[in-house]
């Protein structure tokens, strides 16, 4: 079977994608495009318009892939339903038209009717009301047993919402083969393969890149992976010849190990996935063959995102340029200080001396005073927005408030969200599968 990936994240690139399915010969695409954050904006959003709350560029990667899907045969799996797959699936059917390809979607992942005010948070021991603020979203990582249903209707697109990334991929494999839900051994080696393609480019050398260190040719242009994957679940990942970018084993090393706290006990919700006895070899140019991957029995719980509102963010930021640039932003830096000592989280960071590195005291101590441009930026947490307005205002008072020479003033103020685990039993879980034929 040969499956590719179409996206990493929400907003990855278009063109990879679609190159896949028109040369990949591909069974599958799945495009993985959630994350924490970006499901909890999506539940805003259908909150204020339940039909919105799936991925922005649901339509925009249809339109482009539609034609070359069904030239190709090549089927389709997304979460891009985010916080809204009815409304994601309606949609689709309405681009595709009359005669267009049969769509599938899952619902059943949002649990919030599950999460009570003493609700257990995993990450921090206390409970849900120990937060304070208010719960946005609460949805639950499903597995290929919600999934499987919507692939067996024989659709032509499934969307899910939230879904364990390593499942979208590993849905299609388990039905292509007929892997029982309890085989481990190959579910296991089905997650290693999910796993390395839900993150796109990571694999072909896109976040792999370090110049002078890590060399990447061709990743002005870089492809998306895609994998050969045999019943035994050994597979090959590679990438298309005409695409820039690399698959060696280094890339893959890398994204083996990319967000896994333990390789011999990756914990999701098909299966305790044991990446430590993965085998790599060279199998030609970016081409490199996978074996080793087990697993054992999956948890007995799901793990579940709750969201919290975390109030108002301001943001803004102005720039200094020229001799005494850095002396001129430290000085703004510390009139702000000064300004808005009233708010009780606030943040002042110098980007090009000091940002990322600013909680280092040594790295702020020793910054250089010389350095040709600095942009003050500034950051607020409220829960006021005459407050996070001020911080807007005071910011752009230093046009002509001094010091010397400020520009390029931006500013912003958004809703903020803080997120906490939460672990549920399988069985409170309701999933719904719909198949719409246009």
């Amino acid at each position: 079977m040969r499956i590719g990936s179409g996206a990493g994240f929400g907003a990855d690139r278009l063109e990879p994608a679609l190159r896949l399915i028109e040369q990949g010969r591909l069974d599958w695409i799945g495009f993985e495009c959630l994350a924490e954050r970006t499901l909890a904006q999506a539940q805003t959003a259908r909150a204020a318009d339940p039909t919105k709350g799936y991925n922005r560029y649901l339509e925009a990667r249809l339109r482009a892939c539609l034609p070359a899907m069904a030239k190709n045969g090549t089927r389709l799996i997304t979460n891009m339903g985010a916080a809204n797959p009815a409304a994601a699936a309606r949609a689709a059917a309405t681009l595709s038209g009359a005669g267009g390809p049969a769509i599938a979607y899952v619902e059943g992942d949002d649990v919030r009717h599950l999460i009570a005010a003493d609700t257990r948070l995993a990450d921090t021991g206390g409970t849900v009301a120990d937060v304070g603020k208010p719960v946005i979203s609460a949805n639950a990582y499903l597995g290929i047993e919600q999934i499987l249903p919507a692939i067996d209707s024989g659709a032509a697109i499934v969307i899910t919402g939230r879904v364990a990334d390593p499942s979208l991929f590993l849905a299609p494999l388990a039905h292509k083969f007929g892997w029982a839900l309890d085989d481990w051994a190959r579910l296991g080696g089905g997650t290693l393969v999910g796993h390395l393609l839900e993150c796109a480019a990571q694999v072909t050398g896109g976040y792999f890149a370090d110049p002078g260190y890590k060399d990447v040719p061709g990743v002005e242009d870089v492809g998306f992976p895609l994998a050969e994957v045999d019943a035994d679940a050994t597979a090959i990942i590679t990438k298309l010849d005409s695409d820039g970018g690399l698959v060696d084993a280094r890339t893959v090393k890398e994204q083996v190990l990319y967000e896994v706290h333990d390789p011999a006990r990756y914990l999701t919700p098909d299966v305790t996935a044991d990446f430590s006895g993965v085998a790599l070899r060279e199998d030609g140019r970016n081409r490199i063959g996978l074996s080793g991957a087990s697993g054992k029995a999956r948890p007995d719980t799901l793990k579940v995102t709750v969201a919290f509102d975390g109030g108002l963010i301001a943001e803004a930021g102005i720039s200094y340029a020229g001799p005494g640039a850095a002396d001129r932003g430290r000085l703004a830096a510390d009139i702000l200080r000064h300004r808005l000592r009233d708010i009780p989280e606030l943040r002042i960071d110098m980007i090009g001396v000091a940002a990322l590195h600013a909680s280092a005291e040594s790295v702020r101590r020793n910054a250089p005073s010389g350095s040709a441009d600095v942009r003050v930026h500034v950051t607020a947490r409220t829960e006021d927005r005459d407050i996070a307005d001020r911080v807007l205002w005071e910011v752009e008072a230093l046009y002509t408030c001094g010091p010397a020479g400020g520009g390029g003033v931006r500013g912003e103020v958004r809703r903020s969200f803080t997120t906490h685990d939460a672990y549920i039993p399988r069985d409170a879980i309701s999933i719904r599968t719909e198949v719409i034929r246009p």
